[in-house]
């Protein structure tokens, strides 16, 4: 059977073992890309005409550029033992990153034609939510939540324990829709699931569909794979025995997170009563360790 075209799969022989471009997804906005630094090396980055997100995966790292200077960012040694250090990069900004140890990195930019200050964002910026209930609760982590001082990228990363659903009920974000008064109901958005998992055994499985079945693939997730969702409804399921870990980034007509339920599925939300003591995965505790 082909590999969907939804699923990239890493290319560990290189420094940036993954990288994606509007045109290889077939949208309009969203890049992304990974990359492991070892430490003591040094990576440049220029901005461009775009907004950049960097996340730390695991690692501390020196960042200087043209728009600011963040002597120590990053703590946690991986996605599942710490709260997320990242920063917003504005336009035209020339960055080095240099890695005190050895780093890991997730980014993501969009082409952006207004300008907005470059921040640092620490875990006591990041809210926690515990969304869900029962074997679909997940905890989401907001790193560039909608409102965030950008125009278009949109970040959380979202925790998902063992045998639990996620991003469920199916939901879907590829119309923009505002009612009378001008709230957006559901936007048009880009979105990238980045994986990892606790153990390198692990794996997820994960939909991607719309309602007339001209979409409707599942697929296999594993460490550091890429499972792109230009359209439609896209619910995952974590694996007996591992917990999973993925990292979104979204752009698209709206710095929003509106979105629509499918139909099918919506009633499910008023079955939910506890939420799984396994959560929160990370916390703030942590940070003090």
């Amino acid at each position: 059977m082909p590999q969907s075209r939804l699923l990239i799969h890493p290319d560990h022989s290189q420094a940036e073992y993954l990288h994606l471009t509007p045109r290889q997804a077939g949208w309009d906005l969203l890049h992304f890309a990974a990359r492991e630094i070892a430490g003591g090396d040094r990576w440049k980055l220029s901005t461009g005409d775009y907004e950049y997100g960097l996340v730390v995966l695991g690692g501390v790292c020196r960042v200087t550029s043209s728009n600011g200077e963040w002597p120590e960012v990053g703590r946690r040694p991986d996605v599942f033992h710490g709260m997320p250090y990242a920063l917003y990069l504005p336009r035209r900004t020339d960055v080095e990153v240099q890695a005190l140890s050895n780093l890991g990195l997730a980014y993501a930019w969009c082409a952006a034609d207004r300008d907005y200050p470059a921040r640092l964002v620490r875990p006591a910026d990041v809210a926690v939510e515990i969304r869900g209930g029962g074997n679909a609760t997940r905890q989401i982590n907001s790193i560039l939540p909608p409102g965030f001082d950008c125009q278009r990228l949109v970040c959380v990363e979202v925790y998902t324990p063992s045998g639990n659903w996620s991003s469920y009920p199916p939901h879907k974000h590829d119309e923009h829709q505002v009612d009378p008064q001008g709230r957006i109901l559901q936007a048009d958005l880009e979105e990238i699931y980045f994986y990892r998992f606790d153990r390198p055994e692990g794996f997820a499985l994960q939909r991607v569909y719309t309602s007339d079945g001209r979409l409707n693939e599942t697929m296999v997730a594993r460490n550091d794979d890429l499972i792109l969702v230009p359209e439609g409804y896209h619910p995952v399921a974590s694996a007996h025995g591992y917990t999973t870990y993925y990292l979104n980034f979204l752009a698209g007509s709206a710095q929003s997170l509106a979105h629509r339920d499918d139909p099918d599925h919506a009633w499910i939300k008023s079955t939910w009563n506890n939420a799984d003591p396994r959560l929160p995965i990370v916390s703030l505790a942590m940070e003090r360790v």
